[in-house]
């Protein structure tokens, strides 16, 4: 993404800014949305100051590398993505490069990264960038979301993104921006819901490029300031235009959100299964596979589910691989 000019922070207001009427079912009808132009002016500025210098930023990343970075970026810290996004662009500079591969190279690449089948969904999508789009990511909103495991969010992100398109971005931390600033709450949903695509929409810059920035500085804000827990209210652009803020930042009071957990659970043995098969150069043993997990019911449902979600190959000889095909 380039840098833009808008350096300048809006003068203050001694009371908050007038608003429109406020979305349906955005939020609680005390609190309406704040009008646009306040927050992306002032969200903008910061992110030009305060925003990291990521790879998939830098203009040589280009849509493949934006789309790469997206895919692994989901439910994924961005320190533990940067190294393997730097082997994976450095190995598969293009779509093409990632779809002459096997699939189990998408996967053994993937490493630690969790959720493997991330890996499985990108090899699909570049082998569809190649036969469909000549080997170049598509600019087309609808092509995109066309691609194999391409969904709502990813197109929405790469068209804006990559190519500066309007488009409404709505990732955890933009939803959880939105949830406080505008509609006064602490959380959003669980789930995107239809009322959160509707306000989304309705403060998208009208301009292209603006409304790109937009997106990545409101997604920066969520990341770095507006966190889940211990927000840095003192140091948010937009804190006195917040609404949550406003209300005295009312405690959640939706139902209980609960941490994701790992030890114990068919995640890590799944985990620690493919760990074997990543590391391994020729198929490997059943028996080398019990090794990793004793509970024995727990071990074969872990194995029996990577095999149905196409990510271990069995073989005769109770052999088992990575994907080839």
């Amino acid at each position: 993404m380039t840098a833009t000019s808008a350096h300048s922070t809006p003068p203050r207001h001694p009371s908050p800014p007038p608003h429109p009427a406020p979305v349906d079912g955005a939020g609680p009808a005390a609190l309406p949305p704040a009008v646009p132009s306040t927050l992306h002016t002032p969200v903008i500025a910061w992110f030009e100051t305060h925003a990291r210098d990521l790879p998939w930023r830098r203009p040589e990343a280009g849509a493949w590398g934006v789309m790469v970075s997206e895919f692994m970026l989901q439910q994924t810290p961005v320190n533990r993505v940067l190294p393997v996004y730097e082997q994976w662009l450095a190995r598969w500079p293009r779509p093409a490069d990632l779809a002459a591969e096997a699939p189990g190279e998408a996967v053994r690449a993937w490493g630690r990264l969790g959720y493997p089948r991330r890996a499985l969904r990108l090899h699909g999508a570049a082998k569809a960038i190649t036969e469909r789009h000549g080997g170049d990511v598509p600019r087309e909103h609808a092509h995109l979301l066309s691609l194999p495991g391409i969904g709502e969010y990813t197109a929405a992100a790469v068209a804006s993104f990559a190519y500066g398109q309007r488009h409404a971005v709505l990732d955890t931390n933009v939803r959880r921006v939105l949830a406080r600033a505008v509609n006064g709450v602490q959380y959003p949903p669980n789930a995107t819901t239809a009322a959160e695509r509707k306000l989304a929409r309705a403060l998208l810059p009208e301009d292209a490029s603006t409304a790109a920035r937009w997106a990545a500085s409101s997604m920066e804000l969520g990341a770095l300031i507006c966190t889940a827990k211990n927000e840095g209210c003192a140091r948010c652009p937009i804190a006195a235009r917040c609404a949550w803020q406003l209300a005295g930042k009312p405690a959640h009071d939706g139902p209980p959100r609960r941490g994701q957990t790992y030890a114990g659970t068919d995640r890590q043995v799944r985990g620690k299964l493919l760990a074997v098969l990543r590391d391994a150069a020729t198929p490997v043993p059943q028996a080398a596979l019990d090794a990793v997990w004793d509970e024995p019911v727990q071990r074969g449902r872990a194995l029996d589910g990577l095999v149905a979600d196409g990510l271990v190959e069995p073989l005769e000889n109770a052999l088992y691989r990575l994907p080839q095909s």
